[in-house]
């Protein structure tokens, strides 16, 4: 195992055990809400980012860091590395009892995805991968799934609500997406959607509106299960841009063909992935 991906899994685990210590008893916690449409944070969440920040910046002092409740740290020298943190992905299935939430450390060289770890720790799901290497899921090989008819996928989509963007690329797309195929979920959770994409339980995934944090390190995991991934232009600026798609070999090219025609019925295509950017500020 590549020592960095070692590192991260450890930063992972200790702060999955505080999560679950905190997860005892829900009534005590303190939840803010982050204000134009930002979701939810609890100290929960700060408490795990600074046990991964910890454990990272120890092993790393040199590396950059993005943080989702801490920012940009930067290193006091260059360095070509930088870790992405989501220190509790599905925060808001977290603060209502529901156990689907996970952590998610990803690493990039020279902006290329590296290591990946996302966690899951109620049920000790453990995703790791590492740039060439595979996928896996607590030590075995994952792959995504070899359904080859988007009529018998299982897809799951992301879409961080916001009212100033257009109602009607939600709903629309969501209809399209439910009459073809076999059935559609939103999981609260970004991070597990990527990977439970790419160990097979869902065929295809649809973020809209989501963070570098939230699909870092699925969009790795995607990749080295034998998935496809971009935007929603077909480019490689999934992390970046707020919006992806991610599915099999067979299911992404029908998908994206279901995308593109879905973008050509808006009145303002162009104005309607701009409203997805991670820049955009209610």
């Amino acid at each position: 195992m590549h020592p960095m991906l070692n590192t991260a899994i450890k930063a992972a685990r200790r702060a999955g055990n505080t999560i679950l210590r905190y997860a005892r008893d829900l009534d005590r916690i303190t939840v803010e809400n982050k204000g134009n449409y930002g979701g939810f944070v609890t100290e929960v969440d700060k408490a795990s980012e600074k046990i991964i920040l910890e454990t990272l910046l120890d092993a790393y002092p040199d590396h950059h860091f993005l943080a989702e409740e801490s920012g940009v740290i930067q290193a006091r020298s260059s360095s070509d590395f930088q870790w992405i943190i989501d220190p509790l992905d599905g925060t808001t299935n977290f603060i209502h009892g529901l156990p689907h939430y996970a952590i998610s450390i990803a690493l990039l060289h020279r902006g290329t995805l590296q290591q990946a770890v996302i966690f899951q720790p109620e049920q000790n799901l453990l995703f790791t991968a590492t740039r060439g290497a595979g996928a896996f899921l607590n030590d075995k090989r994952i792959r995504v799934s070899k359904r080859m008819h988007l009529r018998d996928s299982l897809i799951v989509t992301g879409f961080a609500y916001n009212p100033n963007r257009p109602l009607e690329f939600y709903r629309e797309l969501q209809q399209g997406l439910a009459s073809a195929s076999s059935g559609l979920r939103n999981s609260g959770s970004s991070a597990l959607d990527l990977a439970y994409c790419a160990a097979g339980w869902y065929d295809a995934t649809l973020q809209l509106g989501a963070r570098s944090w939230d699909v870092a390190a699925g969009a790795l995991l995607i990749q080295e299960a034998g998935g496809m991934i971009s935007d929603f232009n077909g480019d490689s600026n999934f992390v970046d841009c707020g919006h992806l798609i991610a599915a099999t070999p067979k299911i992404f090219p029908v998908i994206t063909q279901l995308l593109q025609e879905h973008m050509a019925k808006l009145s303002d295509p162009a104005k309607a992935l701009a409203s997805l950017q991670t820049q955009f500020t209610a």
